[in-house]
């Protein structure tokens, strides 16, 4: 949903069947989430914005600019625990806390840690700070661990087949 979806054309008044049905989405996206990251986002240009969002999309990763009245009725309406939403925020969330976290921190990476700066978060059903989410981002994603745990696998194969080369060429060489 877009941003003008939210907020409505220039000057345009949201009805409240559209709050309605906008907290209603919310709410069970927040329920089915498992990270939920708000961060402050006011000094980003739009290109930066958008730039978020691509890098978001890829991954699976939703991001959008809630207004904080309904964000605050959709967290609440999703058993949530007050996440503190005061000034300007852009909420980060998906069903893999992982792929959150290193979305948002690959994002900070490029930007002025005072413009985007993580408010706070919600992970493993608790409210969390910036610390948990920055480790969140250092871990193995999935696929790295499948990755990894293949490696183990072949280790000893490979070795074994090694092995069994440099005994063949010992034979030959004496032969």
């Amino acid at each position: 949903m877009a941003l003008l979806e939210i907020t409505g054309q220039k000057g345009e008044k949201v009805t409240k069947n559209e709050k309605v049905e906008l907290i209603s989405k919310l709410t069970e996206e927040f329920k089915a989430s498992e990270a939920i990251v708000v961060c402050n986002y006011k000094g980003l240009n739009v290109k930066s914005i958008e730039s978020l969002r691509n890098k978001a999309k890829v991954a699976n990763v939703k991001v959008q600019v809630i207004k904080n009245t309904l964000a605050a009725i959709a967290i609440k309406n999703a058993d949530i625990s007050d996440l503190g939403l005061k000034d300007t925020n852009i909420f980060v969330w998906g069903d893999d806390q992982l792929a959150v976290s290193k979305v948002v921190m690959n994002f900070k990476k490029g930007i002025d840690s005072e413009i985007f700066a993580i408010k706070s978060a919600f992970v493993d059903g608790s409210i969390a700070d910036a610390s948990k989410v920055e480790t969140l981002a250092t871990m193995p994603s999935h696929e790295e661990l499948i990755a990894m745990l293949l490696q183990v696998w072949n280790a000893p194969i490979t070795n074994f087949v090694v092995g069994l080369d440099a005994l063949r060429a010992k034979k030959e060489q004496s032969a």
